[in-house]
């Protein structure tokens, strides 16, 4: 129940503008959105599944992918269905406690996909430029460790944006003018002096998101630069296609998160947030099954295997 003190709002539920304002043909919207969490969900759940039933895919390449797939669905299922239910039935409305549960989801789950991409970069920089040392670096232990610490580092910080959020009050207007409880535009809406926490928002996009993005290029330097050495050109032209794709991943990802928290707040590029919002929230998520495994013959190679053999669950044993 709301409770007002002071022309003062707390914990009073929020209504998501979405694209009312801008789409003409809500049904499009819809049936555009639809298709992407569909291809997204089942291209995730796919990789998740061959991950566990595959023997061959027991590596730490696919144990961090397996992990990637898991995030994305968590990520894409706490913000896509809210947006397929405003854009058909036109309810905007959400509460308190199903605004901060988005801010945790969104905070943790992007978060950890930086953490794993930057592990996934990590790993392909010790198989290809370091082979020799691979197996006893990357192994079961520090697979596990590195993949606990991407998903409790990401969920303390989501449990930190969610505890600042809940402690502020609006009195400006009860409209978040964006499809998700972002936490920037619920910044706009308070009443109080947000100072403290647009720093750390920027502090964190420096740690979080600028160092990693600079770690991975760094990583893909090193890769690129051993593949050269590379005598067969088919050779090099499949490892700089694989390379490629997953770089305009990471550049697509980093970029729009990037721009969108280091910039300034402005009311002509309200529209635009929404869009650039929209390919890191669902474009990536639908891209990374694709370009990280489906485009890959041992991937293919599981799937023929399982679809030729009568289906059993075998142990998944992790990182090998």
């Amino acid at each position: 129940m709301a409770k007002k003190s002071n022309n003062y709002t707390f914990h009073k539920d929020f209504y998501i503008i979405a694209f009312s304002r801008d789409a003409s043909l809500p049904i499009m919207l819809f049936l555009f959105v639809l298709f992407m969490y569909l291809v997204s969900a089942l291209g995730n759940m796919l990789i998740t599944v061959l991950v566990c039933l595959s023997p061959r895919l027991h590596t730490p390449m696919y144990f961090f992918l397996c992990n990637l797939s898991l995030q994305d669905i968590v990520y894409i299922s706490s913000i896509l269905p809210k947006l397929l239910a405003i854009t058909i039935t036109g309810d905007t409305s959400i509460s308190f406690p199903g605004c901060l549960t988005q801010i945790f989801m969104f905070i943790c789950c992007l978060n950890t996909e930086f953490f794993l991409l930057t592990s996934m970069a990590y790993d392909r920089y010790l198989a290809i430029c370091k082979p020799l040392h691979y197996s006893l670096i990357m192994n079961n232990r520090l697979c596990s460790l590195i993949n606990i610490s991407c998903w409790i580092v990401g969920a303390l910080n989501g449990l930190m944006y969610s505890f600042l959020t809940s402690k502020l009050s609006f009195c400006k207007s009860q409209e978040i003018n964006h499809f998700f409880c972002e936490v920037k535009k619920l910044l706009n809406i308070s009443c109080n002096d947000t100072t403290y926490i647009i720093s750390i928002i920027f502090i964190e996009a420096l740690c979080i998101g600028v160092l990693p993005f600079v770690f991975i290029l760094i990583s893909y330097i090193f890769i690129i630069s051993t593949v050269l050495k590379i005598h067969t050109v088919a050779g090099r032209l499949k490892t700089f296609s694989s390379c490629f794709s997953h770089l305009v991943i990471v550049l697509l990802l980093y970029g729009t998160t990037l721009g969108f928290y280091m910039k300034t707040d402005n009311e002509n590029t309200e529209k635009q947030d929404k869009f650039i919002s929209l390919l890191y929230i669902a474009v990536v998520p639908m891209l990374n099954p694709l370009v990280y495994s489906l485009r890959n013959r041992e991937v293919l190679k599981a799937v023929k295997n399982i679809l030729t053999k009568p289906l059993g669950i075998d142990k998944y044993i992790g990182c090998q």
